[in-house]
Protein backbone atom coordinates (compact mmCIF):
# COMPACT_ATOMS: atom_id res chain seq x y z
CA UNK A 1 0.00 0.00 0.00
CA UNK A 2 1.43 3.38 -1.00
CA UNK A 3 2.05 5.90 1.74
CA UNK A 4 1.25 9.50 0.89
CA UNK A 5 2.13 12.35 3.24
CA UNK A 6 -0.82 14.23 4.72
CA UNK A 7 -0.73 18.02 4.25
CA UNK A 8 -2.84 20.26 6.46
CA UNK A 9 -3.95 22.60 3.67
CA UNK A 10 -5.05 19.72 1.45
CA UNK A 11 -7.01 18.19 4.34
CA UNK A 12 -8.77 21.49 5.06
CA UNK A 13 -9.62 22.09 1.40
CA UNK A 14 -10.81 18.48 1.00
CA UNK A 15 -13.13 18.94 3.99
CA UNK A 16 -14.54 22.03 2.22
CA UNK A 17 -15.34 19.98 -0.88
CA UNK A 18 -12.29 20.79 -2.99
CA UNK A 19 -9.85 18.23 -4.39
CA UNK A 20 -6.37 19.81 -4.23
CA UNK A 21 -4.31 16.59 -4.21
CA UNK A 22 -2.81 17.27 -7.66
CA UNK A 23 -2.25 20.96 -6.92
CA UNK A 24 -0.43 20.83 -3.59
CA UNK A 25 2.40 22.97 -4.99
CA UNK A 26 -0.15 25.64 -6.01
CA UNK A 27 -1.96 25.77 -2.66
CA UNK A 28 1.35 25.98 -0.79
CA UNK A 29 2.64 28.67 -3.16
CA UNK A 30 -0.50 30.68 -2.29
CA UNK A 31 0.24 30.07 1.39
CA UNK A 32 3.78 31.44 0.96
CA UNK A 33 2.40 34.50 -0.82
CA UNK A 34 -0.13 35.06 1.98
CA UNK A 35 2.65 34.79 4.59
CA UNK A 36 4.78 37.37 2.77
CA UNK A 37 1.86 39.74 2.16
CA UNK A 38 0.70 39.47 5.78
CA UNK A 39 4.23 40.03 7.07
CA UNK A 40 4.63 43.07 4.83
CA UNK A 41 1.31 44.57 5.99
CA UNK A 42 2.11 43.96 9.66
CA UNK A 43 5.59 45.49 9.52
CA UNK A 44 4.60 48.40 7.25
CA UNK A 45 1.79 49.28 9.65
CA UNK A 46 4.25 49.30 12.53
CA UNK A 47 7.05 51.29 10.85
CA UNK A 48 8.56 53.84 13.22
CA UNK A 49 11.35 56.39 13.13
CA UNK A 50 12.90 54.54 16.06
CA UNK A 51 12.60 50.95 14.79
CA UNK A 52 11.44 48.04 16.93
CA UNK A 53 13.34 44.73 17.01
CA UNK A 54 11.19 43.27 14.23
CA UNK A 55 11.59 46.35 12.05
CA UNK A 56 15.33 46.34 12.73
CA UNK A 57 15.58 42.72 11.61
CA UNK A 58 13.78 43.27 8.31
CA UNK A 59 15.66 46.50 7.62
CA UNK A 60 18.93 44.62 8.06
CA UNK A 61 17.73 41.83 5.72
CA UNK A 62 16.51 44.20 2.99
CA UNK A 63 19.51 46.53 3.29
CA UNK A 64 21.86 43.54 3.17
CA UNK A 65 20.21 42.20 0.01
CA UNK A 66 20.29 45.62 -1.65
CA UNK A 67 23.94 46.26 -0.76
CA UNK A 68 24.88 42.79 -2.02
CA UNK A 69 23.08 43.42 -5.31
CA UNK A 70 24.41 46.96 -5.83
CA UNK A 71 28.00 45.71 -5.40
CA UNK A 72 27.41 43.53 -8.46
CA UNK A 73 25.19 45.75 -10.60
CA UNK A 74 26.22 49.25 -9.57
CA UNK A 75 23.63 51.92 -8.63
CA UNK A 76 21.88 51.62 -12.01
CA UNK A 77 20.62 48.15 -11.03
CA UNK A 78 18.53 49.44 -8.13
CA UNK A 79 15.37 49.63 -10.24
CA UNK A 80 15.05 45.82 -10.37
CA UNK A 81 15.79 45.34 -6.66
CA UNK A 82 12.05 44.86 -5.80
CA UNK A 83 12.00 41.81 -8.11
CA UNK A 84 15.26 40.44 -6.70
CA UNK A 85 14.14 40.86 -3.08
CA UNK A 86 10.72 39.33 -3.83
CA UNK A 87 12.16 36.30 -5.64
CA UNK A 88 14.68 35.67 -2.83
CA UNK A 89 12.12 35.94 -0.02
CA UNK A 90 9.53 33.85 -1.87
CA UNK A 91 11.99 31.04 -2.64
CA UNK A 92 13.52 31.11 0.85
CA UNK A 93 10.13 30.91 2.61
CA UNK A 94 8.88 28.32 0.09
CA UNK A 95 11.96 26.19 0.76
CA UNK A 96 11.65 26.54 4.54
CA UNK A 97 7.94 25.75 4.81
CA UNK A 98 8.54 22.14 3.78
CA UNK A 99 10.63 21.64 6.93
CA UNK A 100 7.43 21.91 9.00
CA UNK A 101 5.61 18.56 9.29
CA UNK A 102 2.30 18.70 7.45
CA UNK A 103 3.49 21.28 4.92
CA UNK A 104 5.11 21.06 1.50
CA UNK A 105 7.74 23.15 -0.27
CA UNK A 106 6.17 24.39 -3.54
CA UNK A 107 9.72 24.66 -4.92
CA UNK A 108 9.95 20.85 -4.70
CA UNK A 109 7.68 20.80 -7.75
CA UNK A 110 9.14 21.51 -11.19
CA UNK A 111 6.08 23.53 -12.24
CA UNK A 112 6.82 26.13 -9.54
CA UNK A 113 10.53 26.42 -10.26
CA UNK A 114 9.87 26.58 -14.01
CA UNK A 115 7.42 29.47 -13.47
CA UNK A 116 10.05 31.32 -11.39
CA UNK A 117 12.73 30.68 -14.01
CA UNK A 118 10.44 31.97 -16.78
CA UNK A 119 9.83 35.17 -14.79
CA UNK A 120 13.59 35.77 -14.62
CA UNK A 121 13.98 34.84 -18.32
CA UNK A 122 11.29 37.29 -19.45
CA UNK A 123 12.48 40.09 -17.16
CA UNK A 124 16.05 39.67 -18.40
CA UNK A 125 14.97 40.56 -21.93
CA UNK A 126 12.65 43.33 -20.72
CA UNK A 127 15.70 44.93 -19.08
CA UNK A 128 17.76 44.41 -22.25
CA UNK A 129 15.14 46.14 -24.40
CA UNK A 130 14.74 48.90 -21.78
CA UNK A 131 18.48 49.66 -21.92
CA UNK A 132 19.25 49.11 -25.60
CA UNK A 133 15.97 49.22 -27.50
CA UNK A 134 16.07 47.42 -30.85
CA UNK A 135 19.89 47.25 -30.62
CA UNK A 136 19.47 44.58 -27.94
CA UNK A 137 19.32 42.06 -30.79
CA UNK A 138 23.11 42.56 -31.13
CA UNK A 139 23.53 40.47 -27.98
CA UNK A 140 22.41 37.47 -30.06
CA UNK A 141 24.37 38.15 -33.27
CA UNK A 142 28.00 37.87 -32.23
CA UNK A 143 30.93 40.29 -32.68
CA UNK A 144 30.87 40.41 -36.51
CA UNK A 145 27.90 40.41 -38.88
CA UNK A 146 28.97 37.39 -40.94
CA UNK A 147 28.88 35.18 -37.81
CA UNK A 148 25.27 36.12 -37.09
CA UNK A 149 23.67 33.04 -38.76
CA UNK A 150 25.83 30.80 -36.54
CA UNK A 151 25.76 32.85 -33.35
CA UNK A 152 22.03 33.54 -33.23
CA UNK A 153 20.88 29.91 -32.72
CA UNK A 154 23.76 29.30 -30.28
CA UNK A 155 22.84 32.36 -28.21
CA UNK A 156 19.16 31.44 -28.36
CA UNK A 157 19.86 27.93 -27.08
CA UNK A 158 22.10 29.38 -24.36
CA UNK A 159 19.36 31.70 -23.13
CA UNK A 160 16.75 28.92 -23.16
CA UNK A 161 19.20 26.69 -21.27
CA UNK A 162 19.17 29.27 -18.46
CA UNK A 163 15.51 28.45 -17.86
CA UNK A 164 16.30 24.75 -17.54
CA UNK A 165 19.34 25.44 -15.34
CA UNK A 166 17.46 27.71 -12.93
CA UNK A 167 14.39 25.50 -12.66
CA UNK A 168 16.04 22.06 -12.47
CA UNK A 169 18.75 23.14 -9.99
CA UNK A 170 16.24 24.56 -7.52
CA UNK A 171 13.75 21.73 -8.01
CA UNK A 172 16.37 18.98 -7.65
CA UNK A 173 17.85 20.31 -4.42
CA UNK A 174 14.53 21.02 -2.69
CA UNK A 175 12.92 17.79 -3.91
CA UNK A 176 15.93 15.90 -2.53
CA UNK A 177 15.56 17.70 0.81
CA UNK A 178 11.83 16.88 0.94
CA UNK A 179 12.43 13.21 0.09
CA UNK A 180 15.13 12.73 2.73
CA UNK A 181 13.00 14.43 5.40
CA UNK A 182 9.95 12.34 4.51
CA UNK A 183 11.97 9.11 4.85
CA UNK A 184 13.51 10.19 8.16
CA UNK A 185 10.20 11.28 9.65
CA UNK A 186 8.67 7.97 8.57
CA UNK A 187 11.50 6.02 10.21
CA UNK A 188 12.07 8.12 13.34
CA UNK A 189 8.86 10.10 13.75
CA UNK A 190 9.24 13.52 15.34
CA UNK A 191 12.24 12.53 17.46
CA UNK A 192 15.88 13.61 17.38
CA UNK A 193 17.07 11.63 14.33
CA UNK A 194 15.85 14.19 11.73
CA UNK A 195 17.35 17.21 13.54
CA UNK A 196 20.71 17.24 11.67
CA UNK A 197 18.82 16.99 8.38
CA UNK A 198 16.52 19.83 9.48
CA UNK A 199 19.58 22.00 10.06
CA UNK A 200 20.98 21.03 6.65
CA UNK A 201 17.53 21.71 5.18
CA UNK A 202 17.63 25.29 6.50
CA UNK A 203 21.11 25.73 5.03
CA UNK A 204 20.06 24.29 1.65
CA UNK A 205 16.93 26.48 1.65
CA UNK A 206 19.02 29.61 2.12
CA UNK A 207 21.76 28.64 -0.35
CA UNK A 208 19.31 27.73 -3.12
CA UNK A 209 17.39 31.00 -2.70
CA UNK A 210 20.71 32.88 -2.77
CA UNK A 211 21.93 31.01 -5.88
CA UNK A 212 18.69 31.69 -7.77
CA UNK A 213 18.86 35.36 -6.81
CA UNK A 214 22.54 35.66 -7.75
CA UNK A 215 22.07 34.01 -11.15
CA UNK A 216 19.09 36.28 -11.85
CA UNK A 217 21.25 39.31 -11.03
CA UNK A 218 24.02 38.09 -13.34
CA UNK A 219 21.56 37.59 -16.20
CA UNK A 220 20.13 41.08 -15.64
CA UNK A 221 23.61 42.62 -15.60
CA UNK A 222 24.47 40.80 -18.83
CA UNK A 223 21.41 42.22 -20.56
CA UNK A 224 22.37 45.73 -19.40
CA UNK A 225 25.88 45.54 -20.84
CA UNK A 226 26.69 46.64 -24.37
CA UNK A 227 27.10 43.83 -26.90
CA UNK A 228 30.69 43.11 -27.88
Amino acid sequence: MDHHPIFFIDSILSAMGFHPAHYTHVTHAWLVMLILIAAALIFVRGVQLLPTKGQNFFEVVIDGLESFMVEITGPEGRFFFPYIATIFLFIFVANLIGLIPGFYSPTANLNTTLALALCTFVYTHVIGIKYHGVKYIKHFLGPVWWLAPLMFPIELIGHLARVMSLSVRLFGNIFGKETVLTILFALAGLYLAPLPILFLGILVSFIQALVFMLLSIMYFVGSMEHAH
